[in-house]
């Protein structure tokens, strides 16, 4: 792992975070290891060509980590940075967000950029925000030519980092109706792409945007914050 993901352990008891979190649904049994460090990281927002519209909702990270620093003690800024897919800059990062409704151009060396950036210990998570899909699945297979994208269980961690999803991805926004999805990529046994399909978590993030439902925001902001203690706990 580069020297610039630089994190001070802090663990914390189910019991100290419950007090931390009262509106959390339920904690994970034991402990539970949060990185932080002095200074607030911030989420790069990866900024791609094609046309694809990698700039919406900007209020849904900021909502996002208000939310998660509202319930547990994690040092992340509600500042964001904008990162060209391209760019050497990405690797500050621990944890970079995509998104998009439509076309997304990638070339040979942007994808092992991002290749690269998430085998030096970065997290990657990409939300389809609509007709992202068979961009996103293009862009995948050319950064991971040797690599399946496969449905998680819903069993897996991600879904029980603080916040419990016995069935897997809530459904934030109806799209085309059909069942929430989420996907991975791991590298070197680590979960290190995660793509959500037919949920949308940003459009939940960006409540002052859609005007979410407040059950349905919820669901969204809770789910967010697993994406965010799991990227910056496993193992890297």
């Amino acid at each position: 792992m580069h020297s610039f993901f630089k994190y001070i352990l802090i663990t914390l008891t189910a019991t100290t975070l419950l007090m931390l979190a009262p509106a959390a649904d339920s904690l994970s049994d034991g402990q539970l290891s949060l990185k932080a460090s002095d200074d607030d990281f911030r989420i790069a927002r990866i900024q791609y060509r094609g046309g694809g519209d990698w700039y919406n909702d900007p209020s849904s990270l900021p909502n996002l980590v208000r939310f998660a620093r509202q319930h547990l003690p994690i040092s992340v800024s509600e500042r964001f940075d904008d990162i060209p897919i391209g760019s050497r800059d990405l690797h500050r990062y621990p944890f970079a967000f995509m998104t998009g409704h439509g076309n997304l151009t990638v070339n040979q060396s942007e994808a092992n950029n991002i290749r690269e950036y998430v085998d030096n210990g970065g997290f990657l998570y990409i939300d389809d925000d609509y007709g992202f899909d068979p961009y996103v699945r293009d862009f995948i297979a050319l950064a991971f030519p040797d690599d399946e994208l496969v449905e998680l269980p819903f069993n897996h961690p991600i879904y029980n980092q603080v916040f419990e999803f016995p069935e897997g991805l809530p459904k934030i926004h109806e799209h085309e109706g059909k069942p929430p999805q989420g996907f991975g990529i791991f590298r070197n046994g680590r979960l290190a792409v995660f793509y959500t399909y037919e949920s949308n978590l940003a459009d939940g993030w960006a409540y002052d945007v859609h005007n979410t439902p407040e059950d349905i925001r919820l669901k969204a902001l809770r789910m967010g914050v697993n994406l965010l203690v799991y990227a910056f706990t496993s193992e890297r």
